[in-house]
């Protein structure tokens, strides 16, 4: 990836969200463009203009944490996109021939202990995925919630190729532009973490390639990591669910996380999530296992 382009589309559009008012400036009649102007931001910064013209076009070699910390702040920065930046920074100046990192399989292993936590939690949908948003283990109530996720790969079930390369993704995911930016926020945070794991790099390459939608979310450099929230689904057996999730990190190698949902106890949701667990564990002829 080119780190130096990331840098400046990454800065220009955190730089076109902040309007002069927000910072305590004035914004002319004759202002042209959204947002602060580099010399604005780098007032702000603390830094002289010619310097932050230079960050800003990915020249941050020698950029102390100081200066990228004072930029954060002068772009009011969340915590993610802070992260994001010295990420950006870091892979920015990495040696050419520097240490890269393994490539990341589709097929990782489960740590055992996280196997049995999965199939324990035989009333909760849950799922372990990669940062490339393989689904990499899935208990019983997981993949039938992701029916069609796992029943359309060819591969590994990926979630990004899904929702961005698949005819029934807005069938399965009735909020498909929230599915679609947050899987693009989280592949966008994982390639500045991981920035010579050549999955990651491989998937942006072709789902870049293949689709304009990707392409547009690519390019508005938006970051989050999505520990929580809310996710929609459409499922063939029990309608349309609502669910409350939590993402944790799995400790070690990899960058796994562990992804549970759960329905308020007692809600149409709920009830459907039980119906949905008793339609998975119910035998089905030709069926095939994932």
């Amino acid at each position: 990836m080119e780190f130096a382009q990331d840098i400046k589309g990454f800065l220009t559009t955190r730089r076109a969200k902040i309007a002069p008012e927000q910072v305590g400036l004035i914004s002319g009649p004759r202002r042209r463009v959204a947002g602060l102007r580099r010399e604005e931001v780098a007032t702000l910064a603390g830094v002289s203009s010619e310097y932050y013209i230079q960050i800003e076009r990915g020249k941050v070699a020698g950029v102390s944490d100081e200066v990228l910390q004072a930029i954060a702040n002068a772009l009011r920065l969340t915590e993610e996109e802070t992260t994001h930046l010295f990420d950006l920074a870091r892979a920015a100046t990495a040696k050419s021939g520097g240490r890269k990192t393994s490539r990341q399989s589709s097929r990782q292993q489960v740590p055992p202990t996280i196997g049995l936590i999965l199939e324990s939690m035989a009333g909760s949908p849950a799922l372990v995925q990669n940062p490339q948003l393989d689904i990499v283990a899935a208990n019983a109530l997981g993949r039938a919630l992701y029916a069609p996720v796992f029943e359309r790969a060819t591969d590994a079930p990926n979630l990004a190729r899904f929702l961005f390369l698949d005819a029934h993704a807005e069938d399965t995911f009735p909020a498909w532009s929230k599915s679609a930016d947050d899987a693009v926020a989280l592949l966008h945070f994982a390639a500045a973490r991981t920035p010579y794991a050549s999955a990651i790099t491989n998937l942006v390459g072709e789902l870049a390639t293949r689709s304009d939608e990707f392409r547009t979310r690519w390019a508005a450099h938006d970051v989050r990591a999505h520990r929580r929230g809310v996710k929609r689904f459409r499922h063939d057996v029990v309608g349309e669910v609502t669910l409350s999730y939590e993402a944790l990190e799995i400790d070690g190698p990899g960058g796994l996380s562990l992804v549970a949902y759960a329905a308020e106890p007692g809600s149409a949701d709920d009830e459907a999530l039980r119906l949905l667990a008793s339609w998975s564990s119910a035998p089905k002829s030709g069926s095939v296992s994932h």
